[in-house]
């Protein structure tokens, strides 16, 4: 595939170098220098955008994709209220778009994890949740957009829980979300359901970037030639 990577910071060189040793070819690489460069003749030979940019961006960026034909692959987090907006822009346009906060195999092996232990702790009033996230000084938005899927997810699955905080605050019925920033920490999330006898722990903890470039290359072979809105649900045939 020709691929366009929208984003070249630290993400854009690990999804780079997954995508060339799986024998794509990026043809063009966008950053806040050459922004222009979507309205190219070049972007237009684009099979695929892989889009990893800012919560400000994200949303023109994937828009001006979907518009000009080219399927697009976003692991930004932060902007997704307006999710709805591309949905619709998808259905008019005849568009393909797949976006997961986290893009790890092992991530989202970790969702349907949570799912089904929410589910069964939704019957079992004695444990509380707790939900802790922990990554590099360097990420800018807290918590983490995969931790909120977490909560999210407990909330759908065990009724008892209504919403989600990240205050000091207990809150019986809210379930709050610890955010840590420590040197380079690529990225740790950790469930834990507590009772008065013991604890039950779901936890991954990624050791590089290289995960999360995988699953983004893996996305964009899946979406190229599709039509539509995906999820890694639908990648991973979950």
């Amino acid at each position: 595939m020709q691929i366009t990577l929208i984003g070249y910071g630290r993400m854009g060189k690990e999804v780079e170098s997954i995508a060339i040793s799986r024998g794509h070819e990026v043809i063009l690489r966008i950053d806040m220098e050459n922004i222009a460069d979507l309205d190219s003749e070049l972007f237009g030979r684009s099979e695929v955008a892989i889009e990893f940019t800012t919560p400000d961006t994200a949303f023109d960026n994937i828009s001006r994709c979907i518009k000009r034909g080219i399927p697009v692959v976003s692991g930004t987090t932060g902007w997704t209220e307006r999710m709805p907006l591309i949905r619709r822009l998808v259905e008019s346009e005849g568009g393909s778009f797949i976006h997961s906060s986290n893009f790890s195999m092992g991530v989202n092996i970790l969702f349907n994890l949570n799912k089904k232990l929410a589910g069964i702790m939704d019957g079992l009033s004695v444990y509380d949740v707790n939900l802790e996230e922990i990554h590099h000084i360097m990420k800018k938005d807290a918590p983490s957009g995969t931790a909120i899927n977490l909560a999210e997810d407990i909330i759908r699955e065990c009724k008892r829980y209504k919403s989600w905080h990240s205050s000091e605050a207990s809150e019986q019925d809210r379930i709050r979300i610890k955010s840590f920033r420590e040197g380079q920490v690529t990225g740790t999330h950790r469930i834990e359901w507590n009772s008065d006898v013991d604890t039950i722990t779901i936890e991954h903890k990624a050791h590089s970037r290289k995960g999360f470039a995988i699953g983004a290359v893996f996305a964009a072979e899946f979406i190229h030639n599709k039509k539509g809105v995906f999820t890694m649900n639908d990648l991973l045939g979950f």
